[in-house]
């Protein structure tokens, strides 16, 4: 994967986020947090978000096809 296909993967988590309502007023979230998990071994994007108009908290999880976990061999580098 591309640094231009990377992007454009996280650019779509954001159109995500950006379309959910919150569940429990209908207001738009704001980003407090980006980080990083595995789960299983499998990767995943973790942005925590709170709505803007009640602010309840809500957690977003996405997968990260483009991290590789640490097993020793090299890893082809993004371009």
């Amino acid at each position: 994967m591309n640094l231009n296909e990377v992007m454009k993967f996280v650019e779509s988590e954001y159109i995500i986020i950006n379309n959910t309502p919150c569940e429990l007023c209908g207001g738009n979230f704001l980003t407090e947090s980006v980080g990083l998990r595995f789960d299983s071994g499998k990767p995943e994007n973790i942005t925590l978000c709170i709505c803007e108009d009640c602010g309840h908290e809500r957690e977003f999880s996405f997968r990260a096809p483009f991290i590789h976990p640490v097993t020793g061999e090299q890893q082809e580098e993004l371009n």
